[in-house]
């Protein structure tokens, strides 16, 4: 049997269409992946950590990058969220009952 384009599309659309009807089922589903152009720097930032020099400058250069990523998700001034937190941070080294994770971005 000789499939032509258009019902071949049809016949792969029907297949997948339980998961592709999902996001009006349930809420939590976006009808599209634009948060994907988000993360976007984050990915062109990966190929730029092999240029970084050493292993440790790399992995430095991936954790701002990614608290700058949370930052901009988050709608808090990247700016006034370091300067917050360098003002912070030393109370978080002498006191270890403190927990970092409160100075994230999205805290």
């Amino acid at each position: 049997m000789h499939w032509n384009k258009s019902e071949c599309c049809t016949k792969y659309t029907y297949s997948l269409f339980q998961r592709l009807s999902r996001y009006h089922l349930d809420g939590r589903y976006q009808i599209d992946n634009n948060l994907v152009n988000d993360i976007r720097p984050l990915a062109l930032g990966q190929k730029n950590y092999l240029f970084c020099g050493n292993h440790d400058a790399a992995e430095n250069a991936a954790i701002m990058y990614s608290l700058l990523g949370c930052c901009k998700a988050c709608d808090v001034n990247p700016r006034e969220w370091l300067t917050d937190v360098l003002s912070r941070i030393p109370a978080y080294n002498n006191d270890y009952g403190l927990v970092l994770a409160e100075l994230l971005p999205h805290n």
